[in-house]
């Protein structure tokens, strides 16, 4: 049988417990979610009515002055690649791409706005698209023939079919932007070629809530890794090549989350 003291100790326990739920439950839910120093809502330069990308992209540089800038140097906005061995320059700007066939399909995963042809301005900090990779809304998709802009009104594609595009509410998708996800990245690197899986077998939807028996890395019941566990990033330069695909550890053990500069050389 339990002694008094056995089952006194046993009530204060439970007390204790109760207060503890208790407490956690009067928590506000704001103080449970927040996970940046920034809400954007609370910016006035997004308290307004946006017609385009590059009006939200605008805005977006009065506070991140250097974004674009940074843009304009990575592999995600030239499509080209020097190789560091060869010399040889490659990339989607001089290979040739039988996937999509034409500038406004194609280039509607490209990061910018309007390169629909050989006159597109690589150099306007403008034509950088900040939302594509920073929505998370989900409601943020480029056109298919948009040459990298979302629609700017409620449109069917394909033509004259019944599956309506809708367009984004741009204020509300640049007042809630966020870190890149697998959502985000998987929006150009999991339906390139114009479908889901088409053009890289091994990258299509199924990775964007992956379990642990379908993806050791990237499972939401594992190590739940986002894309950019691995391919980090410095001044919006992503890590990682499809030319050089030998990553060398100059640090011993990567730790993620931590400032290795991992790079593959």
């Amino acid at each position: 049988m339990c002694s008094k003291n056995c089952c006194t100790l046993r009530l204060v326990s439970l007390l204790s417990l109760l207060s503890l739920l208790l407490f956690t439950v009067a928590l506000p839910a704001a103080e449970a979610i927040i996970k940046t120093t920034a809400d954007h809502t609370k910016f006035d330069e997004l308290q307004q009515t946006f017609n385009t990308g590059p009006e939200v992209t605008q805005a977006c540089l009065s506070c991140h002055t250097e974004a674009s800038k940074q843009i304009h140097k990575t592999k995600h906005w030239l499509w080209k690649f020097t190789h560091p061995d060869t010399g040889e320059e490659l990339g989607k700007q001089t290979i040739v791409n039988n996937f999509c066939g034409a500038y406004a399909r194609c280039t509607s995963c490209h990061i910018g706005y309007g390169w629909k042809d050989n006159s597109f301005d690589f150099s306007s900090e403008t034509n950088v698209d900040c939302l594509v990779c920073h929505d998370t809304t989900g409601t943020y998709k480029k056109f298919p023939t948009g040459a990298g802009h979302p629609p700017y009104v409620d449109k069917p594609f394909p033509p004259r079919s019944k599956k309506i595009w809708k367009a984004p509410d741009l204020s509300q998708v640049a007042q809630r932007v966020g870190k890149t996800s697998r959502k985000t990245c998987g929006a150009c690197h999991f339906y390139g070629g114009g479908d889901d899986g088409i053009k890289h077998g091994d990258l299509d939807s199924s990775m964007t809530n992956p379990n642990l028996a379908l993806d050791v890395h990237m499972g939401t019941d594992g190590l739940d890794f986002a894309c950019s566990t691995c391919h980090q990033k410095e001044g919006h330069d992503v890590s990682g090549s499809r030319y050089t695909t030998q990553a060398k550890d100059i640090h011993g053990i990567d730790i993620p989350g931590r400032d290795d500069n991992i790079r593959s050389t």
